[in-house]
């Protein structure tokens, strides 16, 4: 048995995971961390928990805990994933992370398996959970003789409605230089048989609006390579494959003017240094400080003062007299303002809410609607649902790699029965 875990990083969503293999008495677990105090009280209590403090820019460090464990689990930011894994090959240990397997980690899947290695990855919810919900259904659709005509499968993290309680219909529980980053994806998806691509500046453009039961009205927008998942899920036959995010209505407009005014920019700017987002504004509008600074942002995007998006900004602060963050450009900027305002109170509550649909034809030539959809709160005063369905799956999936009951080897994600 595999029992001693290595647990790299202890942000937003690693306590209910972590806690997970603590119960786990035969297993033995380290977290590592930057923030030693935040690891500490992550493994307080526990006889079979040790927290310890690590800088992934010392790879020697790095090393040495990895040499001294069987499986680790990195969840730290995705950039240093392949640092990981590739000392994970050296020393001939099982990892497994939360994130979207790029092609860098694709690249080690020969190596992993020439090693008996398993890479575990996309082990949170989405993506992670939706792969094992959709896959569940399609396996069983397939072993029924059927075939699956449309797929949709969307996935948001939001405030829960009785906490929505923002012009942006928004709150952070996880990285908002993330979600930022985020809105400059570009996406392509399969529809009625026509792949469609859409560039990152006009993203936001792409949406439809879908109705949830037991949430109402939300916003859609595509997420990433959707047309991929044919061959990821087996599902050749298929017409139509688009993945996406959930928003509350309002989000995909007010962040394509934020696009637009280039707000989402990471690119570094002089003379940010010190000044308000007033006279920041301006210096986008092409306006002296002075001027109606709000009323040029709305001519410059297309909108009326009194627009619900220049109403969303102003409230975010961005017309105001405050000095802006010390960062050397808007991404920054923004992310840092946006966290400021967008956040979870004590005792409030965030919610997941994952949705998939197809269209099935059955062997009989038939054709049914499956729904499947997940809503999860989270524990006022507790831990978010965003942290218990990202790392509940990821730690049950490595608690089934110690007890050897994965039998596949290489870089995976789970959408296979096992």
């Amino acid at each position: 048995m595999k029992n001693k875990i290595l647990v790299l990083g202890s942000g937003f969503v690693s306590r209910p995971g972590v806690t997970y293999l603590l119960d786990q008495e035969n297993l033995n677990v380290t977290v590592a961390s930057l923030e030693l105090s935040v690891a500490e009280k992550l493994v307080k209590g526990y006889k079979n928990g040790v927290a310890c403090y690590v800088d992934v820019q010392d790879e020697e460090a790095l090393e040495k805990l990895i040499v001294a464990n069987d499986i680790v689990i990195s969840l730290l930011p995705w950039i240093f994933h392949i640092k990981v894994a590739k000392l994970c090959l050296k020393h001939n240990k099982d990892m497994a992370t939360t994130s979207y397997v790029s092609p860098e980690m694709r690249e080690l899947d020969a190596e992993a398996r020439a090693k008996n290695l398993l890479f575990l990855n996309e082990m949170g919810v989405d993506p992670g959970i939706d792969h094992m919900s959709a896959m569940n259904i399609i396996d069983h659709v397939h072993e029924e003789g059927g075939k699956i005509v449309h797929f949709y499968s969307y996935c948001g993290g939001l405030p829960a409605p009785d906490d929505n309680d923002n012009p942006f219909g928004y709150k952070f529980s996880w990285s908002p230089r993330g979600v930022v980053l985020a809105s400059r994806n570009s996406a392509r998806f399969l529809e009625n048989g026509a792949i469609k691509e859409i560039v990152g500046k006009d993203l936001f453009l792409c949406v439809r609006s879908e109705v949830v039961d037991g949430v109402g009205e939300l916003e859609v927008y595509p997420n990433r390579d959707s047309v991929s998942y044919k061959d990821i899920y087996g599902i050749q036959e298929a017409e139509t494959v688009m993945r996406g995010t959930y928003r509350y209505p309002g989000w995909c407009e007010t962040f394509k003017k934020l696009v637009d005014l280039g707000l989402v920019d990471d690119t570094p700017k002089e003379g940010l240094k010190g000044i308000t987002f007033k006279k920041m504004m301006s210096k986008i509008a092409g306006v002296a400080e002075g001027d109606d600074v709000k009323g040029k942002i709305a001519a410059k995007v297309g909108l009326e003062t009194d627009s619900p998006v220049i109403g969303r900004m102003e409230w975010l602060g961005l017309f105001s007299g405050d000095i802006v963050p010390d960062q050397n450009n808007y991404l920054d900027i923004l992310s840092l303002q946006l966290q400021r305002k967008l956040f979870y109170k004590d005792g409030e509550k965030d919610m997941i809410v994952l949705q998939h649909k197809f269209t099935i034809e059955n062997k009989d030539n038939t054709k049914d609607l499956i729904t499947s959809t997940l809503i999860d709160y989270g524990v006022p005063h507790g831990d978010t649902s965003m942290a218990r369905t990202v790392s509940f799956p990821l730690a049950i999936g490595v608690k089934l790699m110690s007890e050897g009951k994965i039998a596949l080897r290489g870089v995976q994600i789970p959408r296979e029965k096992e």
